[in-house]
């Protein structure tokens, strides 16, 4: 089939590879204007795009996909189906009405429809998750569904573990789709749970969550956004600002420190229930806890 493809992050990336790499090859690969980013406000390009340059494939980078120009660049490509995995913008009817669209979506659909699947799935301790090529539709990934696979969550998975399985199983699950195109299924209404974007309240740690909550925070949020503490709020630094937490283990109760302030035992460092075992200081650089503790113990 000839395929034109629209994505933007780093998981959408890893599926574009995936494509590229089969008899499927894009015609043309749409992705989000350069954005600044980090501490610099550098101008950067998005994954999909670099990843694009990297295949020699054909790309733009329109500020509306559904403009006439971009929709008029998409049908020079002629494709039988456009293919989308976390494009980030609003695919209007324009484009639903004149193309099959499929979605690559890392969740078991009607579960964590929505910007954040894999993150919200971790946090709220499914024991599974997966992969589902769905028909995209004027609604919030509620498209009928072709194929799904599913994958465990691990005890131990982070975004980053979990992530690169489903991108595996994503790349599967959509070359069985155009080599073969399966029915699809309209959505059962029960079970739709919606995954919000990640925002700064959901980064922050809530002691009141329990040491497993947190826990599970963490992984969710590593190493892309990464979870924190307020120190105004958790000490022991009275001046505050934010201490990200990269990796920590949650433990059995009253093992931690007392309620809602950080506490160091010997070289430990606890939050709560929550042993730290990696943080980074506020405009510092990561570290294991040791090390934090080495030169906060005096304070």
């Amino acid at each position: 089939m000839r395929t034109v493809y629209l994505g933007t992050s780093p998981f959408a990336a890893s599926i574009l590879e995936h494509l590229a790499d089969g008899p499927h090859r894009p015609q043309l690969v749409v992705t989000r204007p350069d954005r600044p980013a980090g501490r610099g406000r550098r101008l950067t390009s998005p994954p999909v795009a670099g990843t694009a340059r990297t295949l020699g494939l054909p790309l733009i980078q329109p500020d509306d996909v559904n403009a006439p120009a971009a929709r008029e660049q998409i049908a020079t490509a002629a494709p039988d189906v456009l293919v989308v995995c976390a494009f980030g913008a609003l695919i209007r009817a324009e484009l639903l009405e004149k193309h099959e669209i499929l979605n690559v979506h890392p969740s078991l659909l009607p579960r964590w429809r929505g910007a954040a699947p894999i993150e919200r799935a971790i946090m709220a301790g499914d024991e599974h998750t997966g992969v589902c090529i769905m028909r995209l539709t004027a609604g919030l990934d509620s498209g009928p569904v072709g194929l799904r696979a599913t994958e465990p969550i691990a005890p131990d998975d982070t975004f980053a573990t979990l992530a690169a399985r489903l991108q595996q199983v994503g790349g599967v699950l959509l070359a069985r789709a155009l080599d073969d195109p399966p029915p699809y299924v309209e959505q059962p209404e029960d079970g739709v749970t919606y995954a919000e974007k990640i925002t700064a309240v959901d980064r922050t740690l809530d002691f009141a969550a329990g040491a497993p909550a947190m826990e599970r925070t963490v992984r969710a949020l590593s190493p892309h956004i990464g979870a924190r503490i307020d120190l105004a709020e958790a000490g022991p630094e009275a001046a505050g600002g934010m201490l990200g937490v990269l990796q920590a283990t949650a433990l059995a109760p009253g093992t931690g420190a007392r309620t809602g302030v950080l506490q160091i035992q010997g070289a430990r460092l606890f939050y709560g229930d929550l042993e730290l075992l990696r943080v980074q200081p506020p405009g510092g650089r990561p570290m294991d806890a040791a090390a934090y503790v080495r030169g906060h113990a005096s304070r």
